[in-house]
């Protein structure tokens, strides 16, 4: 008798390259957490970032009908000047920012922001045949374009707002990374303090102006 391995594993259906219209909705600090950089470990804080593009709808629950198809992507919490997320914002808003704009910046300020995905395929380093949707770039929403409101609930999880239910409903590889995190492991340690220390806000928030940040 055989016995037989064989892939069940879902092909994900990819999104059509190119712009899409977006709006941000979810926010997930990972943590402080290991990584691995031209052969060194470092500890970098993490942060997800989710939008919905309104206009790609699929039908995921019948119950629900048609909803938003979804996409994220994971940045270091940095706004140094050469860091991913720095160019990531100054792309979106359509402008550079000051060093003291640049000292601090409160990302949860994106939620409920629309702007524009671009959306391009990139192949897995370990499956070459394999590709996902990558996030090239996100600009602003071209001009005379509305972006419908947003459908999915506003989701924000960080480490100074502790919510265990939202936790649970993220998919395992994310927690899993999470579970690594200094700040995970501080706030779950049996002589922790009353929450964790708050590098999600506290390095991150800044005292601007909503006129002087397009946000």
């Amino acid at each position: 008798m055989a016995i037989t391995a064989t892939n069940n594993s879902i092909v994900k259906e990819l999104i059509e390259p190119g712009l899409h219209l977006a709006r941000c909705y979810r926010m997930v600090q990972i943590g402080t957490v290991p990584e691995n950089i031209l052969g060194q470990t470092k500890q970098l804080q993490k942060v997800r970032i989710g939008w919905e593009m309104p206009n790609l709808t699929k039908v995921f629950d019948p119950a629900k009908g048609e909803q938003p198809i979804v996409i994220e992507k994971e940045f270091t919490l940095s706004m140094a000047e050469k860091a991913n997320l720095r160019a990531m914002l100054t792309s979106w808003r359509g402008k550079a920012f000051s060093e003291e704009e640049a000292k601090a910046f409160d990302i949860t300020k994106l939620i409920g922001v629309p702007c524009m995905l671009n959306i391009t395929h990139k192949a897995s380093k370990s499956d070459p045949s394999r590709k996902f949707d990558e996030i090239s770039s996100v600009v602003p929403v071209m001009r005379g374009m509305t972006c419908p409101p947003q459908v999915n609930p506003t989701f924000i999880l960080s480490y100074d707002d502790w919510d265990e239910a939202k936790f649970e409903t993220l998919p395992d590889f994310i927690k899993d990374k999470m579970k690594l995190s200094i700040e995970y492991q501080a706030l779950h340690s049996k002589g922790a303090q009353t929450g964790a220390k708050d590098t999600f806000l506290e390095e991150m928030n800044a005292d601007l102006d909503s006129e002087e940040v397009p946000f």
